[in-house]
């Protein structure tokens, strides 16, 4: 059986807007799963002229609406700042979330266990294992139709797609970064063992990874699968102890933080998922499916 396509002829009467409404309904079906098709009807709406006026009153139409009227929810400022606060809202699922406030948790738990509960430079390990995967959580609940309520209409705008989730992330890691270093700075350090800020390399090779393994199955599956893989290889042999070895048990997995080697490996691993994400960039131009 062969696969239809969508002709330059029906490209063109899309874009004139002289299309059937059952061809238009089938050519927007197709066009979510088929990348070539989905260039072809774009150029072909690119290439009127006539239709950049219009989206520009729309555009404008809907930014006075939005200025007009507070997003529900969303912080109200006064202002330059209620813009800004309006795009820190939109851009950062995860810091609206229980995702936030996980975060803090987790920080202000290790410092607590260093100073209140006598761990002392024992309780940088345990943080340094458990950070890299907190951002992952974060990039898991920002996008994908389980996340976002707008998935559909924002996979679809100009925005979407992959620009949307690096944006969505780079609001996670602008959070995640910060606070976790600041916290292990915080932390008493022990002789020889990793600093406040080994954890940033991998960190950062395991997000990329969610994301390029996310084009494939979807981004909170993507980022699921590379927690529970570093879980399994790192966070339960380390935990998975009596209760009172558990932070003898942590000193060793600082072996993959420290050392020229190691974050070598982890700044090699950030570099091939980065260029996996940029092959696969155009599997985001349409909705997930899982």
């Amino acid at each position: 059986m062969t696969a239809w396509h969508v002709g330059d002829e029906l490209a063109g009467r899309y874009a004139a807007g002289t299309a059937a409404e059952t061809d238009a309904w089938s050519l927007e079906k197709h066009v979510e799963s088929c990348a070539h098709c989905a260039d072809r009807v774009s150029a072909a709406v690119r290439g009127r002229g006539a239709a950049a006026p219009l989206l520009a009153d729309i555009r404008t139409a809907v930014l006075a609406v939005a200025e007009a009227e507070p997003v529900r929810g969303a912080p109200r400022l006064p202002g330059p700042a209620s813009r800004l606060g309006r795009v820190v809202w939109a851009a950062g699922p995860a810091l609206r979330g229980a995702w936030a406030g996980a975060l803090l948790l987790v920080a202000l738990g290790a410092v607590a266990l260093a100073y209140v509960g006598g761990l002392g430079g024992a309780a940088r390990p345990l943080l340094l294992v458990v950070a890299p995967v907190l951002p992952l959580a974060g990039v898991g609940v920002s996008y994908g139709r389980h996340a976002d309520p707008m998935h559909e209409i924002a996979t679809t705008t100009p925005g979407g797609g992959l620009r949307l989730l690096l944006v969505r992330t780079t609001a996670v890691l602008a959070v995640a970064v910060p606070v976790l270093t600041l916290a292990g700075a915080a932390l008493p350090s022990s002789a020889g063992g990793p600093g406040a800020v080994a954890w940033l390399l991998p960190g950062l090779a395991m997000t990329l990874g969610a994301l390029a393994l996310g084009s494939y199955v979807g981004c909170r599956t993507g980022a699921s699968s590379v927690a529970a893989c570093w879980a399994a290889a790192v966070v339960l042999p380390a935990f998975g102890t009596s209760p009172s070895r558990i932070f003898d048990a942590a000193e060793p997995a600082t072996r993959y933080f420290a050392g020229t080697a190691a974050q070598s490996g982890w700044a090699a691993a950030a570099v091939l998922c980065a260029g996996l994400l940029a092959l696969r960039r155009r599997s985001f131009d349409h909705l997930e499916k899982s």
